[in-house]
């Protein structure tokens, strides 16, 4: 055997640190995860993942509490924007205008951002909320927040309208974290952590539920932030097992990514293809990624979406924040 074929036998046996074989230039690898940024450049608060329509990484805490960070294509962190003072981000998403929503789980409120100005501004405000955690939005700019009481191990879910209604859509349920709507906006997917359980809902065309069902129960480790693909299928952080377990429709576990991280707290998809999908590992405070054979959910909605329209009501945010 001649020195090119003995480098090439080698090469295929490469093991990546999560311990799946790698081929050395097989960039299209799936389900096999890798570094994306260094351990540390987010605090352990790292939360929210979410790509702009450029393709842009964002996520929250980036350095300190209260801020939110940019990731370029190449893993190089910045500071983005300060939230007020006293705010702590965690889920984030963009609604069809663009702007950007966090979770502000210390302030009970649904902050944006306006991605231009760098203004940040209270979209939504709710005083009987615990914490509002992950957040989920229709194609129809509905936005459905997932509300933890981690103290009692239970939680809410909430609706936020377009013309700035505020919806309670369930009380006295599990520990509410992770949240999706489905491709084709009929179902809403909720988790709860502590009791391990996935739920799926339908869901109507002015936001309400219905036809409460277990989609998947774990028997270990805790649920955390959730995406779709464009297939429907559930990508699922599994927080303590350091894994991203990939639910079908009909639930039934498809594929587990291996991490290095321990705790991974959320996931996106994005990248020019909308394949690579992000991971924030709150024990390592930084992102992880890997690539996925079917573009998200959240990516396909930036690709249909045409000259934006400003939907009633939301011509500005409900209030300035201070």
């Amino acid at each position: 055997m001649n020195n090119a074929k003995i480098a090439a036998c080698l090469a295929a046996l490469l093991l990546v640190s999560a311990g799946a074989t790698r081929l050395v230039g097989q960039e299209d690898s799936l389900l096999v995860a890798s570094l994306f940024t260094p351990p540390g450049s987010f605090t352990q608060g790292i939360e929210g993942p979410a790509c702009d329509k450029e393709g842009l990484l964002y996520a929250v805490n980036f350095a300190r509490e209260g801020t939110v960070g940019r990731v370029d294509a190449a893993g190089a962190c910045s500071l983005f924007v300060e939230l007020p003072a006293g705010s702590v981000g965690n889920g984030i998403r963009f609604d069809s205008r663009g702007f950007m929503l966090v979770a502000d789980y210390r302030g009970h409120n649904v902050l944006q951002v306006d991605m231009a100005t760098r203004q940040v501004s209270v979209r939504a405000h709710e005083p009987r909320m615990s914490q509002p955690n992950d957040l989920a939005i229709g194609a129809d700019d509905r936005v459905y927040a997932s509300d933890p009481d981690w103290g009692r191990s239970q939680g809410q879910l909430w609706r936020f309208d377009p013309d700035g209604k505020v919806a309670l859509l369930g009380a006295g349920l599990g520990t509410t974290n992770g949240i999706e709507v489905a491709p084709d906006d009929g179902i809403l997917y909720v988790n709860e952590s502590v009791q391990r359980q996935v739920w799926a809902y339908d869901l109507s065309p002015a936001g309400e539920l219905s036809n409460k069902r277990l989609l998947i129960e774990f028997p270990d480790f805790g649920l955390d932030g959730m995406r779709c693909d464009v297939d429907g299928n559930l990508y699922i952080a599994r927080y303590g097992k350091g894994t991203v377990v990939m639910v079908s429709p009909q639930g039934q576990q498809l594929a587990e990514v291996q991490l290095a991280g321990r705790n991974p707290s959320n996931l996106e998809f994005g990248g020019p293809d909308g394949r690579t999908v992000y991971v924030t590992l709150a024990d390592q405070g930084n992102i992880e990624h890997f690539r996925a054979a079917r573009p998200g959910r959240s990516w396909q909605l930036f690709q249909q979406r045409q000259t934006p329209v400003a939907p009633s009501g939301w011509g500005e945010a409900k209030r300035a924040a201070q």
